[in-house]
């Protein structure tokens, strides 16, 4: 695979709970944990994901997609797939989904962050999709 295009994005991890956020700046240089935004509504989402994007500039989301261990879609990976095409749809953003297997646990060990409710989890997991992301790509799709 290519590295991609640097540019502000947002790496989303996308549980049915809380959603993990990490960020980029323009050159690809830096990663930034942000807050996980604790799910309600799409709307109550969409207007937390738009004041992001806005401060941050964000030129397009990277997002994890749950497959099973031979890189099949799971009932979490549709779901992952409809929140983050719906996401990307509304923000006008591009949107590339990458196979996010085993970052909580590597999140987990690599931060020390076991049993954790309060978000820093998902976003430790959002900050490992984005670094796998600048380094393997693939570039982010501009259909949307």
């Amino acid at each position: 695979m290519n590295q991609p295009k640097p540019r502000s994005v947002l790496s989303l991890d996308i549980g049915n709970k809380r959603i993990g956020i990490a960020g980029c700046d323009p050159l690809g240089i830096s990663i930034t944990q942000l807050p996980a935004i604790f799910r309600t509504s799409f709307e109550e989402d969409l207007k937390q994901f738009c004041q992001i994007c806005t401060i941050r500039k964000v030129k397009g989301l990277v997002i994890g997609n749950p497959l099973d261990m031979r890189g099949n879609e799971t009932t979490q990976s549709i779901r992952c797939k409809k929140y983050g095409t719906k996401l990307a749809t509304y923000l006008r953003l591009p949107v590339v989904f990458i196979n996010e297997q085993c970052t909580t646990i590597e999140a987990q060990e690599k931060f020390s962050l076991k049993k954790d409710k309060s978000g820093r989890i998902d976003s430790a997991s959002a900050a490992i999709l984005l670094q796998q992301w600048l380094i393997e790509g693939p570039n982010l799709d501009d259909s949307n």
